[in-house]
């Protein structure tokens, strides 16, 4: 028998020797099958054939003008001789199963090569040198790290370029990431039922594996009337409702602007403040002690201060106070409080325009360190308004102006701005914030303080007067689908046809800042040791990061699982529940739908357990839920009334108990129901217990 070559082996298309193993070419001539069986053993033989090669579409097509997430050229791509012998032949990229496309182009003398991905070969017959041809690889993509093989170019001294675009969010549901839709039920009846019970609205998106599997909305726009009273004319949110994200604007804006300037070499990590801003920042600060904290004099600090780099700044360890209210003409910068006449050092006025927003750069080069730089920790908004200046003046474009540009319009995002009242959006088309203004039902005034119902207006002070609505550390309005679309940037780098961070600065950036700080990254929240639980839930990876907002805004990426959580809402839509012992604790702060990592929790139970039902698991975490809430209850100052806000969520738990209990087969609900009813308090829980013995 004639012995097969390496060279025949491999020739055309990875398998070409496909028909010699057919049999169809190796049999001596005096063995040649009847010529009345050649065209059945020829149909044979090219059958099998097919059967090697994946079934993929191949177009020719131009080569589309695009930031590739990769485009090597073989052989040897990485650019020198591979001495392992194996590197130069294989490149991993990042995908999701059920999308990609790949674009090969064989150099004008290409008459052959294999190709391959995640072990399937591809046909390359069709692909002719001097031409683009766009492969659909999405049956073969999975979720993560997918490998390309481009092998044996021939003849040699040619090459293959392949240029690999970015996935991007497509359309899904929980079947297609095997997530069992129970936990979504669970999320959608805790929420609604604390909408029943005087919360105010949420709006939901999630995506995994690059499938947008969900999305809801709950509640109405503006919940209640300036007097506290329930407001019943007001139109329902839906999915394009856009929420005031408050902090979750740091990431989004500051943060995704620096990864691409850096990502792209026209920002430094390293570079001082001082070198970008100019020698003011230094030279105009001012003397202030710092109530509980050393004065080591002005000398010194400038020092500090002229030391300072965007790294320091971006890990919150750069000295600023956290929130010196440049806006307030009536705060004590030594006890940073506010102080009815006490004239406010660093005053820049409170008009919400651009000379304002000048002056408050020009505060911001006044103000001195409260520590030295590197040595504690100090989440300050100050921070973020100045790395948006710093943005600015390295782009030469006002922040929010640069972020459309770059980000939000090549990414066809049409429902995240600032200023949304200013781009074409309606109030009702915003969630609204606080109903009194800035003024916390009455506890707060400054002069200029707004004192109708906000909407569409950011709710930040500083962003609003100080910063004229557009500031890198609050002012961003979204759409959770929108937000979670451009957070799955944060997976990849890029997005379909534009790259926006390499793989080394998202690295950089989502890393731990410090080992005894592994809670942050360079000002991303990560989860790490648990450390962040309340927002991320105990089951999420240790890498997970994102953040969240003071108007009760959360964002969720977690790389292990491929996943982003952005779960928004508008708690602050909802009269402060006790002006004189507490203005910052609105009624709203007091729900389950207010607590942000309980989506995350209830959510990881249904992806992390596929092979079981999480619904006797979610009936027992409700029963303790219920339990919990009550025991909040009873830890309060003083008695609370029925319808005192904690009290009401921790009816809508209990009510969302007794409802699964009334499913069919939900036994061991009904039992923890019926134990749940022995927490009422047969007084002040009349009318809930009575309603309960009849639902149960």
């Amino acid at each position: 028998m004639k012995k097969i070559s390496r060279r025949g082996f491999l020739k055309g298309s990875a398998l070409a020797g496909a028909a010699a193993l057919a049999g169809s070419a190796v049999l001596p001539a005096a063995a040649a099958a009847p010529a009345s069986s050649s065209a059945s053993s020829s149909s044979a033989a090219a059958e099998e054939e097919n059967s090697l090669f994946a079934n993929v579409s191949v177009t020719e097509a131009a080569l589309p003008s695009a930031g590739w997430q990769a485009d090597p050229t073989f052989p040897d791509w990485a650019g020198y001789v591979d001495d392992t012998l194996a590197l130069n032949g294989m490149y991993t990229f990042f995908g999701y199963s059920g999308q990609g496309t790949l674009y090969i182009s064989p150099s004008d003398g290409v008459t052959d090569f294999a190709l391959f991905l995640n072990n399937h070969s591809i046909r390359t017959s069709r692909m002719t040198g001097g031409h683009t041809w766009a492969v659909d690889v999405s049956a073969l993509t999975v979720n993560g790290s997918n490998t390309l093989q481009l092998s044996c170019i021939r003849p040699a001294g040619q090459t293959v370029q392949v240029h690999i675009p970015y996935p991007v969010v497509i359309q899904g549901k929980p079947s297609d990431v095997g997530l069992d839709a129970a936990v979504l039920d669970a999320i959608d009846e805790i929420v609604a039922s604390d909408i029943e019970h005087g919360f105010t609205s949420a709006q939901l998106a999630i995506v995994k594996d690059g499938r947008m599997i969900y999305q809801n909305a709950w509640g109405t726009v503006n919940a209640y009337n300036p007097d506290g009273t329930p407001k019943t004319d007001s139109p329902a949110v839906t999915n394009n409702t856009l929420y005031d994200l408050a902090s979750n604007t740091k990431m989004y804006s500051v943060n995704y602007a620096l990864q691409y300037l850096v990502t792209n070499g026209q920002a430094d990590l390293d570079a001082r403040i001082v070198d970008i801003l100019g020698s003011a920042f230094v030279d105009d600060t001012i003397d202030i002690t710092y109530n509980g904290y050393e004065n080591p004099g002005l000398a010194t600090v400038k020092t500090w201060k002229a030391s300072l780099t965007i790294r320091d700044i971006l890990r919150h360890q750069a000295g600023f106070p956290a929130d010196p209210q440049y806006h307030n003409d009536a705060f004590d910068q030594c006890s940073q409080t506010a102080a009815p006449g006490v004239p406010n050092l660093l005053y820049a006025g409170a008009g919400g325009d651009d000379a304002t927003r000048q002056n408050t750069l020009q505060a911001i080069f006044k103000t001195p360190l409260m520590y030295e730089p590197g040595t504690k920790t100090l989440y300050s908004d100050v921070d973020y308004m100045l790395l948006d200046f710093v943005i600015e003046q390295l782009t030469g474009s006002r922040l929010d102006d640069y972020l459309a540009q770059v980000f939000w319009q090549p990414m066809g995002l049409t429902h995240i701005t600032y200023q949304p009242l200013q781009h074409g959006f309606s109030p009702n088309d915003c969630a609204a914030t606080e109903l009194n203004g800035n003024t916390r039902d009455g506890a707060v005034s400054f002069t200029g303080i707004r004192t109708y119902t906000l909407q569409g207006e950011v709710h930040d002070e500083k962003a609003y007067y100080a910063m004229g609505g557009v500031s890198g550390h609050a002012g961003l309005f979204a759409n959770a689908s929108d937000l979670a679309v451009l957070a799955s940037v944060m997976l990849s780098g890029g997005y379909g046809s534009h790259r926006f961070f390499s793989r080394n600065v998202l690295d950089t950036f989502t890393a731990p800042k410090i080992e005894s700080a592994a809670n942050w990254g360079l000002g991303w929240w990560r989860e790490a040791d648990l450390a962040r639980p309340w927002y991320f839930g105990t089951q999420s990876s240790s890498g997970t990061f994102g953040h969240q907002g003071w108007t009760g805004t959360l964002s969720l990426i977690d790389p292990a699982e491929r996943l982003v959580i952005v779960y928004l809402t508008n708690k602050i839509n909802s009269p402060v529940t006790d002006p004189a012992a507490n203005p910052n604790q609105f009624n709203g702060n007091w729900y389950t739908a207010s607590t942000l990592g309980f989506v995350a929790q209830l959510f990881y139970q249904g992806l992390k357990n596929r092979a079981a039902s999480p619904r006797a698991v979610l009936d027992a975490l409700l029963a303790d839920m219920t339990t919990e809430h009550f025991k909040l209850v009873d830890r309060q100052d003083g008695p609370l009334t029925a319808s005192h806000p904690l009290v009401q969520s921790a009816y809508a738990t209990l009510e969302v108990l007794a409802s699964r209990a009334e499913q069919p087969f939900h036994f061991t609900a009904l039992q923890y129901a019926q134990e749940a009813c022995d927490l009422l308090d047969p007084v002040r829980d009349a009318d809930e217990l009575d309603a309960m013995r009849t639902r149960l």
